[in-house]
């Protein structure tokens, strides 16, 4: 069975592409994987996670597909049992590079960040980043497809939530701590009522005709 279709068939992330890898001579395979491209507002996070065969957590899927409890439990067992590199790419870098540009940069900040360095990075996406020095893949919805792919989507997930509810405190009334920084109905509403803050992204179209039109 070629890696990737056990996953197909259950509907559960595998080691398959890790497993293939592995028997190529590869030894540390990281999968990585981004949050935030999304939101007008707040940092994109990347995360590259290195799993140990042996000592997987069990749970493990695309970050989307679960609560925010399980997310939170799962990303303390990825931190105690894995090698985490967390990458980050500001606000600034989102307006200035575009928002695919600024995901890469932070996916190599996040694979640079990892204790051991890799031998190989599955990237989610079809997509690999440009400047990489080690070999790489990219798989179209990895985080569905890839335990290390799944474990680095946890991590990144639950990394920009806690950025965002922080940034929540800092800037009250916009719901950040509930919507992450999406454009929901509360954070539009408060856009406009509130304006814009210096987390907001410019380049984005909702936060660019706010500025506009208030020019």
């Amino acid at each position: 069975m070629a890696a990737g279709e056990e996953a197909a068939m259950t509907g559960l992330p595998d080691f398959s592409f890790e497993a293939a890898a592995l028997a190529r001579g590869l030894t540390r395979i990281c999968g990585v994987d981004e949050a935030g491209r999304g939101p007008l507002c707040g940092p994109v996070v990347a995360a590259a996670v290195t799993l140990v065969p042996g000592a997987i957590p069990e749970g493990l899927d695309d970050s989307k597909k679960l609560t925010a409890k399980r997310r939170e439990a799962l990303f303390d067992r990825i931190r105690l049992s894995a090698d985490v590199g967390i990458g980050i790419a500001s606000v600034e870098e989102v307006d200035r590079l575009n928002i695919l540009r600024a995901s890469h940069v932070a996916m190599t900040r996040a694979i640079a960040a990892l204790g051991r360095t890799a031998d190989h990075v599955l990237i989610d996406g079809n997509l690999i980043p440009r400047g990489l020095s080690v070999s790489a893949e990219a798989i179209v919805k990895g985080d569905a497809r890839s335990l290390s792919i799944s474990a680095a989507s946890i991590i990144a997930k639950v990394t920009r939530d806690r950025i965002m509810v922080d940034l929540a405190q800092q800037h009250p009334g916009y719901g950040w701590e509930r919507n992450a920084g999406y454009g929901t109905k509360d954070h539009l509403e408060a856009l406009r009522n509130l304006g814009v803050t210096p987390h907001h992204r410019r380049s984005f179209k909702p936060i660019h005709n706010i500025l506009y039109q208030d020019n």
